[in-house]
């Protein structure tokens, strides 16, 4: 391709690019993507960089003058993408990997390409319906009711759960919330605590309370704080479930909680950001069972339903609930108001301004086939199973958390090794690090029992079993080259 530069002078818009310069560097991009998405298992999942090195790459003065496309192109594909983390790879384990898929991709570029207003009725009457058609999908999936519930699509987890809870806040305290006491589990995302602060409640009207050996909040512990709050004449109004905590894949008993909200007059939010879509499975559905009960629901479509960054969404029993709680009515909107069933978007949450999520959700589905979504999560489900017994069938590794909806917790600790606990922690953390500085595969630490351990989270429907075996072997390798260093 040759090089073009913008020739200011002669064109309309400073802005502008001719018919065949737009082609040329559009296929270009296309043929970049294409041959990420077919030899993403060749490369490495791991980058790393310290902001000296970034700075010393990046860090200049805007530039006044033009550069050819294709020359800052090159720079970005030499400088740029070699120094992100491939959440895509087969091995990334850590974290929640975002595998996404070739569709959604596409459908994001169209998206923005066309830079579709994605608020309003009258601005974008199709971008409206498909997040509709498409928040039914999801409301259907999880059981509520369709004609009278709800939501909306959100930037991620963290956005949809911070929308629940100020609906939450809304409907039941009103506009006094300074009695108001909100319940959630030591496992809980920090994005819910975070939603918590942004809201103004103080440390005083948080209570954490702790779980249980399974990971699971604990009921007697739960019930004994909004006794003792009641009696102390405060007003519990919010408790939040987890379906799918990071750390372990743990879910709350949803059933039991969902009986607390009910006798004690509560809001149960379900914060299903990961684990929710495990819904689409038999297993999953069946760890899963009471979620249908829940007020609220956070699920995160650029997690498990394979969806690039960035696609969150809230779901709600009852849409009243949302536009009671968001919508405002400015004099600029005046004369673009609908009717009832031409949802503007924009009065069911925070943001006015909003971009085209619902298109890559609507096209993946209908091009794949919500059958191939539910093949993906029951295998990845499958998978981490097939590697709890692996592990467990070894002499060396310890299963701290056994695997849940896709999540697995282990440690080296073989039999006959005589160490102690803070040996172990400093053994397991020096595995993980020398694992990521190999840069074949990103495998982090978390901490569970006051115990360092390694933790994989199996989402990525490329991820085989052998990929498993290469990186225990891996960590086997490094393990042994770790104690022998003590010994000498």
């Amino acid at each position: 391709m040759a090089y073009f530069c913008i020739k200011i002078n002669t064109m309309k818009s400073p802005f502008d690019l001719s018919k065949e310069e737009m082609k040329a560097y559009g296929y270009k991009i296309i043929d970049i993507l294409v041959e990420h998405f077919d030899t993403i298992e060749s490369k490495s999942p791991v980058s790393s960089a310290s902001r000296k090195e970034m700075d010393t790459i990046f860090l200049q003065e805007a530039p006044d003058k033009p550069m050819p496309a294709d020359e800052v192109l090159d720079f970005v594909m030499e400088n740029v993408i070699p120094h992100s983390n491939l959440t895509t790879h087969p091995k990334s384990y850590s974290f929640v990997p975002g595998p996404s898929n070739y569709i959604s991709t596409l459908a994001d570029t169209l998206a923005t390409g066309f830079n579709i207003f994605s608020g309003g009725w009258i601005v974008s009457p199709a971008a409206a319906e498909l997040e509709i058609v498409t928040m039914n999908w999801l409301l259907k999936m999880f059981n509520f009711p369709v004609q009278k519930g709800g939501g909306i699509f959100t930037s991620g987890g963290s956005m949809a759960n911070l929308t629940a809870l100020v609906t939450a806040r809304r409907i039941k305290c009103g506009d006094d919330f300074s009695k108001a006491i909100i319940y959630l589990s030591d496992q809980a995302h920090s994005s819910n605590i975070k939603a918590i602060r942004v809201l103004g409640f103080k440390k005083e009207q948080i209570r954490i309370i702790p779980t249980d050996l399974e990971f699971k909040i604990g009921f007697n512990k739960l019930k004994n704080a909004i006794a003792k709050d009641r009696l102390e004449g405060n007003q519990p109004f919010c408790i939040i479930a987890s379906a799918g905590t990071t750390n372990t894949g743990t879910v709350d008993d949803l059933d039991s909680i969902a009986d607390i909200c009910e006798k004690e007059n509560l809001w149960m939010h379900v914060d299903g950001a990961y684990g929710g879509a495990a819904i689409l499975s038999k297993k999953g559905a069946k760890t899963l069972r009471g979620i249908e009960r829940a007020d609220s629901l956070t699920v995160d479509p650029h997690k498990w339903f394979f969806q690039p960054y960035e696609i969150g969404c809230l779901l709600v029993k009852d849409s009243s609930w949302l536009s009671n709680t968001f919508s405002e009515k400015p004099e600029y909107l005046r004369d673009i108001e609908g009717n009832e069933s031409e949802i503007n978007f924009y009065d069911y949450g925070i943001q006015l301004t909003r971009r085209f999520r619902a298109l890559k959700f609507y096209m993946s589905i209908k091009t794949y086939g919500l059958d191939a979504f539910k093949k993906a999560v029951t295998y990845n489900i499958d998978l981490a199973e097939e590697t709890e017994d692996l592990l467990r069938k070894s002499k060396s590794w310890e299963v701290v958390s056994p695997a849940t909806l896709a999540v697995i917790n282990f440690r080296y600790n073989p039999l006959g090794l005589d160490l102690t606990e803070k040996e172990l922690d400093r053994l397991n953390q020096e595995i993980s690090a020398r694992v990521v500085a190999s840069k074949e595969a990103l495998l982090v630490t978390t901490i569970l029992q006051n115990q360092v351990v390694l933790r994989m989270c199996l989402i990525n429907p490329k991820t085989t079993i052998e990929h498993i075996k290469e990186t225990v072997a891996q960590c086997t390798g490094f393990a042994n080259e770790i104690l022998a260093e003590w010994k000498s």
